[in-house]
């Protein structure tokens, strides 16, 4: 991401009246859920405000773990969580950087990983899948370069990925799931507009 410059998203997460992207969890997460247990250790990279997250710890998941490099999505999803007395590990961190601590049994991130290069983001998705136990699922939401970046995100957008690149690093893994797909989009303060995307889903097994 650019130095210097501020996304729009950073101004919604300051107002508890907006939010950036969706209050309300993302649609793939419900539908491969059933492949967890209560106990299951979750991480969300690159959370923004939390809505995924927030819906695992909300439905009774006891070890979830949020991040975002943003200071004010945190602030944001740690006082919701702190509203509605709903537990969950929410910190600041940076993908780029960020080092596991302990195994997960999901990995999810979305519309986050394109904000860093392709380096970092494919260096991240490796430490994610030797941190990942057997039988563990990733969620991967990724923009890609079919349509280009919007200018709402051009400037920030510097690893966009070519169409179905995220599949070949999990080549060694169960696809459940693939979609490559054009939406369009809007955000509080932003014109409607196009993204291109992939989503992966894939499970870690025993080779």
């Amino acid at each position: 991401m650019e130095k210097g410059l501020i996304p729009f998203w950073e101004a919604a997460y300051q107002d508890e009246n907006v939010t950036a992207f969706s209050s309300e969890p993302n649609a793939t997460i419900k539908e491969f859920e059933y492949l967890l247990s209560r106990q299951s250790h979750i991480i969300d990279i690159g959370c923004g405000e939390g809505q995924n997250a927030f819906y695992f710890a909300k439905q009774g998941y006891c070890n979830v773990d949020a991040f975002d490099i943003s200071e004010n999505g945190i602030a944001k999803l740690q006082q919701r969580c702190k509203k509605e007395n709903i537990r969950l590990n929410a910190f600041t961190a940076d993908l780029i950087t960020y080092r596991f601590e302990k195994n997960y049994d999901m990995v999810m991130s979305f519309g986050t990983l394109h904000f860093v290069s392709k380096t970092d983001w494919k260096a991240m998705i490796n430490r994610a899948k030797a941190y990942t136990n057997i039988g563990g699922i990733h969620i991967m939401q990724i923009f890609t370069d079919t349509v280009p970046a919007s200018e709402d995100i051009a400037p920030f957008a510097i690893g966009l990925a070519k169409d179905e690149e995220i599949k070949e690093l999990y080549n060694d893994w169960e696809i459940l799931q693939f979609k490559s797909y054009t939406f369009e989009d809007e955000h509080p303060g932003v014109p409607k507009h196009l993204h291109a995307s992939n989503k992966i889903v894939a499970r870690k097994i025993l080779i």
